[in-house]
């Protein structure tokens, strides 16, 4: 599947019978529901469905609408917007919040996941019209579950000011549904629907499987504040022992942990398909930036997200990890001496950040601003990114487009099992487990202890003075020491994954982090607070794109924090 998920899409657009555009009527395809009704129909049309979620479809492409979310760490604490301040604009003006209904890039992602909650509304209308659906049990929760995904992306995005669109009412003259309805029990319908029908096992890579909607359901759940519920789902996966973390912390962003038994789901990124490599992670392609003259020096981590990786005793250091700055080399040209940090650091932290003097991915050792886009003057800082960019040697996931851009084969992972281990540790502390959570905790920090850390150029001694412990359990002696624990330990293994901003929003704790976060950036990158506006209560979700209204004729309502 990850080799031929996006082949098929030319010849597809010329026979849905849906519109992706929101609320854009369309005529009807050229071939009739009778037609596709059969086992390479319904087939054909589920992969279109799994084929929109890297975000790249008729209605919305490249960057703006990318399915791995890369720029919603940009409007959180994880990254910079990268490059200088003038390319890409809007970009420059939604991590700076200073934020209006049309941008581009929230319309562009909100055409994005209604085109691939309308492919799956296809695929489920398509099986439920069929003479016989029960021999389409299994594509109908597969499309079910990418349904699910689809909206529960638009929920922690939109909130109840997404709207619903069921496969009963996708179709392009009933498009346009008033919002307000509420999401989350249909989105968990439609996760408890896949995770009661789908198989175990899927003899192709990439496709759902029960546990990844046992895990979803688990999310979903987490996200709405009953945790008894998501610890009871997310341990059904843990102790289910279809998944386990990979040996290597590092593989999770290589060749090596491709499928590998950490990976729940995930976009499946493929550089095959020629030298244009259609297959690759297309809305990514701006971030790379180093040794060989890549496009386009996007997606630089935080000062703020490298100090989070300083520990003591082997152990974060919490509230206090912005009190000093892990040492950068910001200003100085590659030819200026610079000695790098000596303190303490978790290991992750050089899998997580390019820094100066460190080995970027077996390509070379970084020499600092000459492999760094952005100029003195712009607020995206000294580090690059290193879990979206490919190896050296690693030759099956690098692909390039038609202008020389990066067309990356490393998958994205919507859900690892870390991520489940984290979110069992959440729910546990909020149930008063601490115990549990303790446990969970540990394992993340017990294989990022053992992994293999980036060596120094003699390939033998570490590069940096790394010092990772796990915790006790006079650690976890309360709930709100055990809370701020579990909190760090996600920023620190999931950091640049996308996850951070729905995080920060879930906790309902975003515009307080996000300004101190602004204040404290700006030791670093002196022109960073002046450019930014205050963080506020409206930030917690995206307005609706204007565009998206005006096409409805007034049927969608505006979140009334953003006007009307």
């Amino acid at each position: 599947m990850k080799n031929r998920i996006f082949y098929i899409m030319l010849l597809l657009m010329s026979v849905l019978a849906c519109s992706e555009e929101f609320s854009e009527t369309i005529e009807i395809g050229t071939l009739n529901p009778e037609a596709l009704a059969n086992e390479d129909g319904v087939n054909f049309l589920l992969t279109a469905a799994y084929s929109s979620l890297d975000g790249v479809s008729n209605a919305s492409g490249g960057w703006e609408a990318t399915g791995d979310n890369w720029w919603m760490d940009v409007i959180a604490d994880d990254a910079h917007k990268g490059s200088n301040d003038g390319d890409q604009q809007t970009l420059f003006l939604l991590e700076t919040f200073n934020w209006t209904t049309g941008m581009s890039y929230l319309g562009s992602k909100w055409r994005a996941l209604y085109a691939g909650a309308n492919r799956a509304n296809a695929v489920i209308a398509l099986i439920n019209g069929a003479e016989d659906p029960s021999q389409f049990t299994n594509q109908l929760a597969e499309a079910r579950f990418l349904r699910g995904h689809y909206y529960f992306q638009l929920q922690i995005m939109w909130g109840e000011y997404a709207t619903y669109i069921s496969d009963e009412n996708y179709t392009a003259i009933e498009f346009a549904q008033p919002n307000g309805t509420e999401l989350w029990s249909r989105i968990d319908e439609d996760f408890d629907f896949a995770q009661k029908n789908l198989p175990d096992n899927q003899s192709d890579v990439g496709r759902a499987r029960s546990w990844a909607a046992t895990a979803y359901l688990g999310k979903s759940k987490l996200y709405q504040g009953d945790y008894a519920a998501a610890l009871g789902l997310l341990e059904t996966v843990i102790n289910g022992g279809a998944y386990s973390l990979l040996p290597e912390y590092g593989d999770n962003f290589r060749q090596a942990g491709e499928g590998g038994p950490e990976a729940i789901f995930a976009i499946e990124f493929s550089t095959l398909g020629g030298a244009f490599a259609p297959n690759g992670n297309q809305g990514g392609t701006l971030n790379f930036q180093g040794p060989n003259g890549w496009c386009c020096g996007f997606y630089q981590p935080t000062q703020d997200l490298v100090n989070v990786f300083q520990t003591s005793g082997g152990l974060p250091l919490m509230e206090d990890y912005n009190k000093t700055d892990v040492k950068n080399d910001a200003g100085l040209e590659s030819t200026d001496p610079f000695e790098p940090h000596t303190g303490p650091l978790d290991p992750r932290v050089d899998y997580t950040a390019g820094r100066r003097g460190i080995n970027y991915n077996n390509w070379d050792v970084n020499p600092g601003k000459s492999w760094v886009r952005a100029g003195f003057g712009d607020i995206s800082g000294p580090y690059l990114g290193r879990k979206n960019v490919y190896w050296a040697g690693e030759d099956a996931l690098q692909g390039s487009g038609n202008w020389g851009q990066q067309h990356s084969g490393v998958n994205y992972h919507f859900i690892r099992y870390a991520d489940v281990l984290l979110m069992a540790a959440e729910a546990a502390v909020e149930t008063s487990d601490l115990t549990k959570a303790l446990g969970y905790v540990n394992q993340v920090r017990e294989r990022a202890l053992n992994s293999t850390t980036i060596k120094a150029a003699d390939g033998v001694t570490d590069a940096a003075n790394y010092d990772i412990g796990l915790y006790q359990p006079g650690d976890f002696g309360s709930q709100d020491a055990a809370r701020t624990a579990v909190r760090m330990e996600r920023r620190l293994e999931l950091g640049m994954e996308g996850h951070r901003l729905f995080d920060l929003r879930r906790w309902g704790v975003m515009p307080q982090v996000m300004n101190d976060y602004i204040d404290n950036e700006s030791r670093t990158i002196p022109n960073f607070g002046p450019k930014t506006s205050t963080v506020e209560a409206k930030h917690t979700l995206f307005p609706v794109p204007v565009g998206a209204i005006d096409q409805s004729s007034g049927t969608l309502q505006q979140n009334p924090l953003w006007g009307s």
